[in-house]
């Protein structure tokens, strides 16, 4: 399995990276990508510890699992790569970025430039196979980001988590939110925002305020 990560995380990885469970976890991933198709590609597993510096980090997102569809998924969670239709959920949480701050709706769903402001777009599956959503889910890599969500609760200080979602919720658990800013809301998806859970949360505009009220720079959404 490729590990690309950008330089800063390392120190706080490596023993993680070292770790039984981590090495069974690559073994398995490297099998399913020999013997199937799954997304995203192998190259871009690790994008959102290669486009958000631990350093820089400031903003977490929480998805759960990649999309599964073919050129959709490249290692950001609700981001889908250039000219690919959006889908419903990033739909979603465009409609809600229009209505909280005014910004038109985006032509492009790659979130590279919210990843590389400082937003880190963590799913807790790194990897899915193709047309077979949470075949990748139990294998080691919950494990993993959620030691990698108690590494920046513990390391870093008045990060802004959002929550979207009951699953996303439930690692609220990992955060000192005596430390950090803890956003929930319901989750995007058209059956959460459809009965009313999602739109109006104002996440985009709520995570800024909290950004300047430490002296942090807001993000371009």
């Amino acid at each position: 399995m490729t590990i690309n990560v950008d330089p800063s995380w390392l120190p706080f990885l490596k023993e993680e990276f070292e770790k039984p469970y981590f090495q069974d976890l690559s073994n398995f991933i490297s099998k399913e990508y020999e013997n199937n198709t799954c997304f995203p590609p192998a190259t871009d597993i690790f994008n959102a510890f290669s486009h958000t510096s631990f350093k820089n980090l400031k903003v977490v997102i929480i998805g759960q699992d990649p999309y599964h569809g073919n050129g959709q998924a490249h290692g950001l969670c609700f981001s889908v790569n250039e000219d690919v239709a959006h889908p419903p959920s990033l739909i979603n949480i465009f409609k809600e970025l229009e209505q909280d701050l005014g910004i038109p709706y985006p032509k492009s769903g790659n979130l590279n430039k919210w990843a590389d402001q400082g937003v880190f777009l963590l799913n807790a599956t790194l990897t899915v196979r193709e047309g077979e959503a949470g075949s990748h889910q139990k294998k080691g890599w919950e494990q993993f980001t959620d030691a990698v969500i108690k590494i920046i609760n513990e390391h870093k200080e008045q990060v802004v988590f959002l929550l979207w979602g009951g699953y996303a919720k439930k690692k609220a658990k990992l955060i000192d939110k005596h430390k950090h800013f803890i956003l929930e809301t319901g989750h995007p998806s058209p059956l959460s925002a459809n009965r009313g859970f999602w739109f109006g949360n104002k996440h985009f505009s709520k995570t800024n305020y909290l950004l300047e009220q430490v002296g942090l720079q807001p993000v371009a959404w």
